[in-house]
């Protein structure tokens, strides 16, 4: 998940809205948290932000609550149905039954039967409550933890803000395990499939309290990335995400890989890549000055990187080198999944489309 995802649904959404701007009378206020997503026979043209495989179905999530599944490689799409309006960005299914969404207003969705329907696990109307509780017991057993001291100051100054603090990425290990991360350091973990939720901010080496954009493993390791260079590996042995920083001090969006290679991209057309588990990264040349926000592995085992530009990228070297390739058509990619042999699904300003490489 990256910045480019969070921020692209603000802009978008101000550049459609402000023209048709005019004094209305003052309306009862609807909270998006309460209010399903409507059923449009455009979703699927519209902003979509989020994509992944469920099995063989792909799911892909966006403005307004948006959630569309196929089962025919993304040639064609149904609305699913959500039980909120919130902006989504991310969604992740560690099978093809289980899924979890996340987005605006702290927002975490759940799904038991490959994306059609939906409940509301968590939101931002939880987290800083949540964040309290949970600081507030470890400072009684550890009272001069400067740390843990903050963090209660924290929660509560989310707690008196409301929900409106974003989840940025969502991944899970297995249908129990699984990560949330987001703005301003959020992390929250769970381990009984998202029924209740655990506050990990203290488990991240991030004393700035920088976005966490993505969260993915890569080459046999997690990884979480985020802004102004932020790098972290989980190291299993402490239970604790430590930096492994490269040569950048750009936005990291987002973490792709495959066995023994993990690569991070971000701002500004930069990818750097590991092949000895984070320990040591070099620089990618892409040739693109533009920012890469979607990566994917493609059917024959081939990288493909995408820009915000939707330009693509493929690399048939495990990622030490890319070539641009030559499309009829570019339009801004925000996520992208491989969708069978030789294509691709991809979802962005134009809502959802399919790409076929050569």
């Amino acid at each position: 998940m990256s910045i480019f995802k969070w921020t692209l649904l603000a802009v978008l959404a101000a550049a459609v809205v402000a023209p048709f701007c005019r004094p209305v009378v003052a309306q009862e206020f609807v909270d998006v948290l309460d209010t399903p997503s409507q059923v449009s026979p455009l979703a699927e043209h519209s902003l979509l932000v989020g994509l992944a495989s469920a099995g063989q179905r792909l799911v892909a999530v966006g403005q307004r609550g948006h959630i569309l599944y196929s089962d025919d490689a993304g040639k064609h799409w149904q609305q699913a149905r959500v039980p909120v309006s919130s902006d989504l960005v991310a969604v992740h299914f560690p099978s093809a039954r289980h899924g979890w969404a996340v987005g605006h207003d702290g927002v975490v969705l759940h799904s038991a039967d490959g994306g059609e329907t939906w409940e509301r696990q968590f939101d931002g109307r939880q987290v800083g409550p949540r964040m309290l509780e949970h600081y507030q017991a470890l400072v009684q057993k550890a009272p001069g933890d400067e740390r843990l001291m903050a963090l209660v100051d924290e929660a509560r100054r989310m707690t008196d803000e409301g929900a409106d603090k974003p989840f940025l990425d969502v991944w899970f290990e297995n249908e129990q395990v699984g990560y949330i991360v987001g703005a301003f350091n959020l992390l929250f973990r769970t381990e009984d499939g998202g029924r209740t939720w655990t506050p990990w901010m203290e488990h991240a080496d991030n004393p700035s309290a920088l976005n966490l954009y993505a969260i993915r493993p890569a080459g046999g390791e997690l990884y979480i990335a985020g802004e102004q260079g932020l790098l972290l590996k989980l190291d299993r042995a402490s239970g604790r995400f430590e930096p492994r920083p490269t040569a950048y001090a750009g936005s990291f969006f987002g973490i792709l890989g495959k066995p023994g290679v993990a690569l991070v991209f971000g701002l500004r057309g930069n990818v750097f890549r590991s092949v000895d588990g984070g320990e040591s990264w070099s620089q990618v040349e892409t040739g693109l000055p533009l920012s890469i926000t979607a990566g994917t592995q493609l059917a024959d085992g081939r990288l493909a990187l995408l820009s915000q530009a939707g330009h693509l990228l493929i690399s048939s070297d495990d990622g030490a080198s890319f070539q641009l390739q030559a499309q009829p058509s570019l339009a801004p990619v925000a996520a992208a999944v491989g969708a069978g042999p030789g294509a691709l699904a991809l979802v962005g300003t134009r809502g959802a489309r399919q790409l076929l490489v050569q």
